[in-house]
C-alpha cells in the first residue's frame, strides 16, 4: 500500500508534461483527498437511498449500497486522476468531492445496466428479483 501512495505522489508531482514541473502534491494533500473522496461518495449514496449494507446473505448478494462498491469505484477513478496528474483545484478536493458524487450517483442509476446481475440457473431469471 504505501509503495502505491508513493507511486502516486511520484507521478503526480514529478511527471507533469505540461511544464509544470514545479508543482507538486504532498502525502497529507492525497490522503485528505482520499478520504474525501469515500465520505463524500457514502454520504452521497445514502442521501440517495441506498441501503448502508446489501441483503442477506452478504455473500452471495449482487445487491449494491452505500458501502460497496460505492467508494470502490470512486477510489478507482480518482486514482486514475491522480496517476495522470490532474488534480484539478486545491490539490484534488474539489475533483475528490466530485467524483464521490458521480460514483454514488453511477451506482444507483446506472450499475445494473453496465454490470448485470447474474440469471438463475433454474428459472432464467435475475437472481435477486
Amino acid at each position: 500500500m504505501f509503495d502505491l501512495v508513493f507511486d502516486t505522489i511520484y507521478f503526480a508531482s514529478y511527471s507533469n508534461f505540461y511544464g509544470l514541473g514545479s508543482v507538486s502534491i504532498s502525502l497529507f494533500d492525497v490522503i485528505l483527498a482520499y478520504i474525501l473522496t469515500i465520505l463524500c461518495s457514502i454520504i452521497v449514496a445514502l442521501v440517495l437511498r441506498l441501503p448502508l449494507l446489501p441483503s442477506k446473505p452478504y455473500r452471495y448478494s449482487f445487491d449494491v449500497s452505500a458501502l460497496y462498491p460505492t467508494p470502490i469505484i470512486a477510489i478507482g477513478i480518482f486514482s486514475i486522476f491522480l496517476v495522470l496528474n490532474y488534480t484539478f483545484m486545491y490539490n484534488g478536493l474539489v475533483l475528490a468531492a466530485i467524483i464521490g458524487v458521480l460514483s454514488a450517483l453511477f451506482v444507483k442509476y446506472l450499475f445494473d445496466f453496465v454490470f448485470p446481475k447474474p440469471l438463475n440457473d433454474n428459472t432464467g431469471e435475475d437472481i435477486n428479483e
